[in-house]
């Protein structure tokens, strides 16, 4: 063995890189086990518009268990995204002794349901924190059976988009448990549009109600308080207690 140079610098590579793995594995537990290096500061990566500050004092200390490298930012992670305004949150360790978070909040785009405090985010996700009566007043309401959040939103977006021409906008939307739609407008007008049709969509039924809109409504001296577009030719409106068709 001793007359074999390459096998000894062969052993001798083996024993600096087992004394080398060991000196690091001894380094990794003093620091995960010394009690210095605590974790001295959290900055947040940029304001937050909802989450306040006592909000998070009371929350994340249950979190910051550890030293700046033992800490578990998954840990620290999770007990932020419990927070009401909180959708998703990332951690990352800033040296010497500080976290960096970084925070999505929901953003809110309408009420969901009724009486329960409900919101849905700009994802379709229903979340429920608080917001103030005058932000409230402004956004739309919708409503419709558990999971179908994301179809309602998305559907509002469309009949508001195909309402813009006359310059009336929905404020509340319904999927009924049967699936069909009610919408009603700012001025007060409900709109029954019925239950998808293969044959006549309930896009197209809008856009004939947009098309004739300014003469056979909007002319009228009294207007109809319900407009029922779930026929496939044409819609009826009912003004009051009488019924008028087109």
């Amino acid at each position: 063995m001793w007359n074999k140079p390459q096998l000894l610098n062969t052993v001798a590579d083996l024993l600096v890189l087992v004394a080398t793995a060991a000196l690091v594995a001894g380094v990794a537990v003093w620091l995960a086990r010394v009690p210095t290096l605590p974790v001295q500061q959290v900055v947040f990566a940029h304001s937050l518009l909802h989450t306040r500050r006592v909000e998070v004092e009371q929350v994340l200390p249950q979190a910051l268990k550890g030293n700046f490298f033992s800490l578990n930012l998954e840990q620290v992670r999770a007990v932020l995204q419990t927070l009401p305004w909180v959708r998703n949150a990332e951690v990352r360790r800033i040296w010497p002794a500080g976290l960096e978070v970084q925070v999505e909040e929901h953003v809110p785009a309408a009420r969901w349901g009724e009486g329960k405090g409900e919101l849905v985010n700009t994802h379709g996700e229903v979340f429920v924190a608080g917001l103030g009566e005058e932000d409230l007043a402004h956004l739309p309401t919708l409503t419709g059976p558990p999971g179908t959040a994301p179809e309602v939103l998305q559907h509002f977006g469309s009949f508001r988009d195909a309402l813009a021409p006359l310059g009336e906008k929905p404020v509340a939307v319904n999927l009924s448990p049967r699936l069909a739609w009610q919408l009603r407008l700012e001025n007060g007008l409900l709109l029954e549009m019925g239950r998808e049709q293969g044959k006549s969509p309930i896009g197209v039924r809008l856009q004939r109600f947009v098309e004739f809109y300014p003469e056979a409504v909007a002319k009228r001296q009294l207007r109809p308080m319900v407009v029922d577009l779930r026929y496939p030719n044409g819609f009826a409106m009912r003004v009051a207690a009488e019924s008028k068709g087109k």
